[in-house]
């Protein structure tokens, strides 16, 4: 298992992620990161996993969501990004598109069933870019320096143990990676982040805010940090949980 963990992460390393299109092909691509229990646990409710998609895909695409958050990431061919919380895969397969053959796209969820199914769908559609990950609610699974940019969209608010997810997920982000948030004005409790218990808590790993921006509609906002550097990274041991930031 280590072996083929190995290898895979590799072939992502290189962006020539190869496509899973079977049930047996869903598993972790790295070692295990540092345990939940080394991290405080979020002083605010964590919503429950409901559906693997927010909303459908034609109203999605009629706020040209895809294409907003890709412009505001500056995402271009040839990257590779993971789509953490991937669900149905409406950014999976768009974002596969837009890295293109010389780029990866990482699907990565914590449910198995919803990655089985995104990998028939991609099956289908003969993209030939994309991988699986399946990951933990502490641990996003995901091969060291892998990344040129990862993106959380509606999902952050069901992440069970965000400060150890969010630290396990450094180590994955290249140098001048970006990290892009997509989430409501409204209570966890609600499907929600508010932006400043957002900002708190990426802030209490050492993520650095780049900027923020309001999507069409009711897309909600999109928020970029940059992961720590190395030598900024925080102990575990040294995160601190916000309380009651914008919880209401």
């Amino acid at each position: 298992m280590i072996a083929l963990a190995r290898a895979v992460t590799l072939l992502v390393g290189l962006g020539l992620g190869a496509s899973c299109g079977h049930a047996a092909d869903i598993g972790y691509l790295a070692p295990p990161g540092v345990p939940a229990k080394e991290f405080p646990a979020p002083q605010r409710p964590v919503a429950q996993i409901v559906s693997p998609g927010r909303a459908s895909e034609q109203h999605r695409d009629s706020l040209n969501e895809a294409g907003e958050i890709a412009r505001l990431l500056e995402l271009k061919p040839g990257m590779t990004v993971a789509d953490i919380g991937a669900g149905s895969g409406y950014h999976t397969v768009r974002l596969s598109g837009l890295v293109g053959p010389t780029g990866a796209v990482i699907a990565q969820d914590v449910t198995r069933s919803y990655l089985i199914a995104l990998a028939r769908r991609t099956q289908r559609l003969r993209l030939t870019n994309v991988t699986f990950a399946l990951g933990k609610p502490h641990d996003p699974r995901l091969p060291g320096s892998s990344l040129d940019a990862a993106i959380l969209v509606h999902m952050y608010h069901e992440i069970a143990q965000p400060y150890a997810f969010l630290y396990n997920l450094t180590p994955a982000l290249r140098s001048g990676a970006r990290v892009g948030i997509v989430d409501l004005e409204r209570p966890t409790s609600e499907h929600g982040t508010p932006i400043e218990l957002l900002r708190c808590e990426l802030t209490a790993i050492g993520y650095r805010e780049v900027a923020t921006h309001q999507l069409a509609g009711d897309g909600g906002y999109l928020a970029v940090f940059s992961p720590p550097e190395p030598g900024d990274r925080k102990a575990p041991r040294d995160i601190v949980a916000c309380r009651g930031a914008g919880t209401r």
